[in-house]
């Protein structure tokens, strides 16, 4: 797991890099979430993920509110959610999750970031068995023993506790996202490094330098797209 740990820590990274980019992303998503539900996350589960995961990215207030208020004014601005599946240099595999109201713009711009990269994309299903959906929280000031005793108190299983630079990561299934998250609340919990809903791979690959900086490059250019909002893969990039 501590591999997949470095993968999501160094994605995090990337996307710190360009806050204005992941702001207006994170715009999108918050006004989906609220205009598929209810606008208030104490009842929409979606939008509460979505919150925090916000939270984890020092989201603007401001941003977050205009998104809401767009969302409760009624405005009809329709996204698909889609997911494409691809390949990378050496058989790496990538997922790439969008929100877009133009479908066939970002199956063009997608494929060609794949195939401008040494990449291609696969058909639904060719790399996602591979992928474990999972819930993710990272947070410091607490030794995993704590961490545990904690989920343990609220009587919450989950797949994993690991203790890796500094920080305590937990796994678990992504149904337990909120039940992990209130057994944190409760124990006065309320900060986290990351709270993510994620596609973590089974196995990972390393490849040449080379590869890698070619895969690098591929990965980049799939999250500046503007409909791009996550994307996922099996390639340890190291430390």
């Amino acid at each position: 797991m501590g591999r997949k740990w470095n993968n999501i820590k160094e994605k995090k990274a990337s996307k710190d890099a360009s806050t204005s980019r992941i702001y207006a992303k994170f715009g999108k998503e918050i006004y989906v979430a609220a205009k598929q539900g209810e606008p208030d996350p104490e009842s929409n589960r979606a939008l509460k993920i979505v919150l925090e995961r916000a939270k984890t990215y020092s989201v603007p207030k401001a941003i977050i509110d205009r998104a809401i208020e767009k969302a409760k004014g009624g405005a009809e601005e329709n996204y698909s959610e889609l997911r494409y599946e691809g390949f990378g240099p050496n058989g790496s595999m990538v997922i790439v999750d969008a929100l877009t109201n133009n479908v066939n713009r970002t199956a063009s711009e997608v494929r060609a970031a794949f195939n401008k990269n040494g990449g291609n994309m696969g058909v639904t299903g060719s790399v996602a068995y591979m992928f474990d959906p999972t819930a993710v929280f990272g947070l410091e000031g607490k030794t995993a023993e704590e961490v545990l005793e904690i989920l343990m108190e609220a009587e919450v299983d989950v797949r994993d506790i690991l203790e890796e630079d500094g920080a305590v990561i937990v796994y678990a299934e992504p149904e337990q996202y909120h039940a992990v998250q209130e057994a944190f609340k409760k124990a006065g919990i309320t900060e986290f490094t990351v709270a993510e809903l994620t596609m973590l791979a089974q196995n990972e690959v390393t490849l040449s330098e080379e590869a890698q900086a070619q895969f690098e490059k591929m990965i980049d250019a799939l999250e500046d797209l503007d409909d791009v909002q996550q994307v996922y893969h099996n390639v340890d990039l190291g430390e």
